[in-house]
């Protein structure tokens, strides 16, 4: 595999490497790595045609030297010229569509390119090129109209039977000629747009990888994996072949079922469990509320326990009402209306803290939720319980022995939801839960750090079959959300659903596949071992620093020493704190404002610093975002979070060595050491939060 050696041969022999041009090179060619990876293409750099572009298919991509002197300019093109290739070994035997090549390859270039940061684009804006006119004047692009752009075929000089594109075509150029980063972020919400200047998300993530970042936000959301996106952009090389071989639709359920089936194993699930993914863990929400919707006839009361510590938009989703002003379809609606086809529901909420901001206790929690279901149960309603395990922060309720509270109540209509939407939980946890007829929800991108908003309700047998009996349909306005092919084929409530298929989830929940597959290859005593020693470390770090407050206690400690058995529910994963400026918590905005700093390079606010400072205020730490807590004093203040993710073990699990595993896990210890001293440095120079 030769075809990321964009710049061999040219060391020593231009200016390209003159000291003022090494940095900006460094972080171009970085982006390189987000390009396909084909095998046998070469990519060959020219000095003697300095001006050449030319694709040699199935064999090589020619690149002449003044390409390379403009790095963004050379990354454009290759970026094209290696999906044209990919593309074009995916035709096999029918190489006379060679018209479907430029096609795709044209329209994933032009979302590259629209993904570049401000800063590239303007490099690209004074250069007369075929290509970069190309796509800067396409502002309507359509797979017709690129059908009339003759100068594509000069770049690889073979001439097609016609200049048509077949029916069969379009839904896999709609589907699957965008660049693997794209499809990371599409299928959602406006949240999962990135900026112009520092490509983030609202989450302070990149639909692509971010190796450069220190990261331990896995309670929020965590940029993808160097790992999870080459296996997630080679699954799409191949869903380009299968759907081209044995057509699209065909290859979309496969891939589906497969992405179902490899989750099943990971859990070790029954089949008779259903599985349905959505575009987000609200998304999720929506979802329980109208399904409970059509299997009861009853007025519905949720019990949303945990309701300070869930998503933000969770209590709107469960009242059937719009929780943002775009549905992950990409239609415009408007936060908090009602969704079209939801009836009335009460909703009694349930928070983790009182009006003072103290945690309640177990106990206290586990009597509210009985009172509001023995009063619900009292007025005939039928009752959809949301636990929590484990919340934003950290904490469970109701507590297990709960349940048994409840045998009391006579005539009880209750549907029982856990809410693992941080799955921080092991496989048996699940099964459990299944075993007992609740439903769980979870996502792949919280503790097993898949790219953000891939959400999936797994569903017990006895619900599964409650719900193919019914003969309802699902709310109308559910069109705008969610396609057929999203829900189970055996049920007739999703009929009326729209037409189409959500790539953008699919990929993302194989991302986080991914993630999962390779924890669990680290044998079960070293994770486990891997996980206390980390979150020791962590817990320990953040009590030494004066200027940091945790709000925990050493609660899950006992948790764990006297458990039957370790499990990922018995120890604290997640670690939020207080930020302390002389003795006194900062407000909202100040911690918004460091948790930004946090994740960002601040090199050019400590020239003439030591090298010590300037490399500490130029690291990159990505930790958990903000979540508004009230101090103990009564004060309005915000806690940010780092938390234990998947990744921690995974990554350090190399090559089946033991003492390397636990030395890769003190590497990622020194990390947390640095992120607390970045936070010290913030402090002291408060001008910054201002």
């Amino acid at each position: 595999m030769t075809n990321n050696i964009l710049i061999e041969n040219q060391y020593n022999r231009t200016s390209l490497f003159e000291k003022e041009n090494v940095n900006y090179l460094v972080r171009v060619l970085k982006r390189f790595n987000t390009v396909p990876k084909i095998n046998n293409i070469n990519i060959i750099t020219s000095a003697t045609e300095p001006t050449v572009f030319k694709i040699i298919p199935n064999k090589s991509i020619i690149i002449g030297a003044d390409f390379l002197n403009q790095p963004v300019l050379a990354l454009v093109y290759l970026r094209y010229g290696i999906e044209w290739q990919l593309w074009y070994k995916a035709l096999n035997n029918e190489k006379k569509d060679i018209v479907l090549c430029d096609i795709a390859a044209l329209e994933v270039t032009r979302i590259f390119y629209k993904l570049l940061p401000k800063d590239d684009k303007e490099k690209l804006d004074n250069l007369d090129y075929f290509l970069i006119n190309l796509i800067k004047n396409e502002t309507d692009f359509s797979t017709e109209s690129s059908l009339n752009h003759e100068g594509l075929d000069v770049f690889h000089g073979l001439k097609t039977s016609g200049k048509e594109c077949k029916e069969s075509w379009k839904p896999i150029i709609e589907n699957l000629a965008k660049p693997t980063e794209y499809l990371l972020m599409a299928g959602g919400d406006l949240r999962l747009n990135i900026d112009e200047i520092e490509l983030l998300n609202k989450y302070g993530c990149r639909p692509f990888p971010r190796p450069d970042a220190f990261t331990f936000a896995s309670s929020t959301a965590t940029s993808v994996s160097n790992f999870a996106f080459d296996k997630t952009d080679k699954v799409r090389s191949i869903l380009i072949n299968n759907s081209l071989k044995n057509g699209f639709k065909k290859t979309t359920i496969e891939f589906t079922e497969l992405l179902k089936n490899n989750l099943r194993k990971t859990f070790k699930l029954n089949e008779e469990c259903e599985i349905i993914f959505s575009p987000s863990g609200t998304d999720s929400s929506l979802q329980i509320a109208a399904i409970t919707q059509i299997i009861s006839e009853k007025n519905i009361t949720h019990i949303l326990v945990a309701s300070d510590e869930t998503g933000s938009g969770v209590a709107s989703a469960l009242k059937g009402n719009h929780f943002e002003n775009t549905t992950a379809l990409n239609y415009p609606v408007k936060k908090g209306d009602r969704i079209e086809g939801f009836r009335d529901v009460d909703l009694i909420e349930i928070p983790f803290r009182d009006e003072n901001g103290v945690l309640k206790s177990s106990d206290q929690l586990d009597e509210e939720v009985l009172n509001a279901i023995t009063k619900t149960n009292e007025l005939g309603r039928h009752v959809v319980l949301h636990t929590m395990d484990q919340s934003k922060l950290g904490y469970q309720s109701p507590s297990d022995g709960f349940i048994q509270k409840l045998n009391s109540l006579k005539k009880l209509s209750i549907q029982i939801i856990v809410d693992g939407s941080q799955l921080r939980l092991d496989p048996k946890d699940i099964q459990n839960y299944l075993s007992k007829g609740y439903i769980v929800t979870i996502t792949g991108s919280k503790y097993f750090t898949g790219p953000p908003y891939c959400g999936a309700l797994i569903l017990p047998k006895n619900v599964n079959k409650l719900i193919r009996s019914v003969k309802t349909s699902l709310p109308k306005g559910l069109t705008q959300y969610y396609n057929h092919s999203d829900w189970p084929t055996s049920w007739f409530c999703s009929n009326e659903l729209s037409e189409g298929y959500n790539y953008g989830s699919y990929m993302r929940w194989n991302a986080a596949i991914v993630e999962m597959d390779r924890y669990y290859k680290t044998p079960v005593l070293y994770r486990n071992m891997g996980i206390e020693m980390f979150c020791n470390f962590v817990d320990d770090s953040i009590k030494d620093a004066s200027f940091l407050e945790p709000i925990y206690g050493d609660e899950t400690k006992s948790k764990t020493y006297y458990s039957k058995e370790f499990g990922i529910r018995n120890i604290r994963t997640i670690f939020p704190f207080f930020i302390l400026k002389d003795n006194e918590p900062l407000s909202v905005d100040k911690v918004k404002k460091l948790y930004t700093l946090l994740n960002s390079d601040l090199s050019d606010q400590f020239e003439g610093s030591s090298i010590e400072i300037i490399r500490l205020a130029a690291q990159k730490c990505h930790i958990g975002q903000a979540v508004n807590v009230k101090y103990s004093t009564g004060f309005e203040s915000a806690v940010l979070r780092m938390s234990l993710g998947a990744r921690v073990i995974s990554e350090s699990w190399v090559n089946r060595d033991i003492s390397l595993f636990f030395r890769n896990i003190e590497l990622q210890m020194n990390q947390i050491t640095i992120i607390i001293k970045k936070i010290e440095l913030l402090l002291s120079n408060p001008e910054l939060l201002d």
